[in-house]
């Protein structure tokens, strides 16, 4: 128990996110993931020992692609949100990365048949699009994050949002039939633990689809009663909604 007042817990939110990484909150343990049954860094890793070229879909900064042992020689990256695009370049562009700011996951810059292998983490994509731009054979790696994900944060908030209500491994699977043959599938909610407020306001401040119209002073009462909370159980925990699918290009 921390014993801080509401006002002494909101001052360790001020803290510039850069990229897409979290380790402000979790190197410091105010927010730990519990762990899925698989791992995504280790189905990718396989998947490209058979694979010459590759694109990293919603790559954020580049954190997860330039941990990756060896990339293949004509690797290339997406990233839609603006801010992290020049992140993204000064990370990877050293590693021969070429990345690409698109807004519209239907009209990716890439010929058709261009890679072996397309891994997307967390980000939307087109199916159609992602059998065009992959060679005959080639695959497609996916972790999502599904529609229960966080909802507790909308219902103590008092904040309704079912924009994605239906996202989960079944839609997306059915969505990617008419393009791919699934070759691996699964789905999972865990919880993620949350064990102070600024870690809270910090992380709904930087998903802003969660609760569009966040803001401390809009949601000042329930954050106060879930100050409280914290300070009498000492974390409080929310759904981790994601599911994975492994897939390859028909025809």
């Amino acid at each position: 128990m921390t014993n801080l007042s509401y006002e002494e817990a909101l001052q360790s939110t001020d803290m510039t996110f850069s990229g897409w990484d979290f380790s402000y909150l979790g190197n410091t343990g105010r927010l730990q993931e519990f762990p899925l049954r698989w791992n995504y860094y280790q189905l990718v890793e396989q998947a490209l020992r058979h694979s010459g070229s590759m694109l990293d879909m919603g790559t954020g900064g580049g954190e997860f692609l330039s941990r990756l042992t060896k990339l293949p020689a004509h690797t290339c990256a997406t990233e839609g949100y603006e801010p992290n695009v020049e992140v993204a370049r000064q990370r990877l562009e050293p590693l021969g990365v070429r990345v690409s700011h698109i807004t519209e996951d239907e009209k990716l810059p890439y010929a058709d048949g261009e890679f072996d292998l397309v891994i997307n983490r967390h980000e939307s994509y087109s199916p159609k699009e992602v059998h065009r731009i992959l060679k005959p054979g080639g695959r497609f790696i996916t972790q999502q994050v599904g529609g229960a994900n966080d909802q507790e944060f909308n219902e103590w908030l008092g904040a309704p949002n079912d924009e994605f209500a239906h996202w989960n491994l079944e839609y997306a699977v059915q969505e990617l039939q008419p393009y791919f043959e699934i070759e691996g599938r699964d789905e999972e909610i865990t919880r993620s633990r949350f064990f102070d407020l600024g870690a809270i306001v910090y992380y709904l401040s930087v998903i802003p689809w969660q609760i569009p119209d966040f803001s401390v002073e809009r949601y000042e009462k329930q954050l106060r009663v879930l100050h409280g909370q914290l300070e009498q159980q000492g974390y409080l925990d929310t759904s981790c909604h994601r599911f994975v699918i492994a897939a390859r290009k028909k025809g």
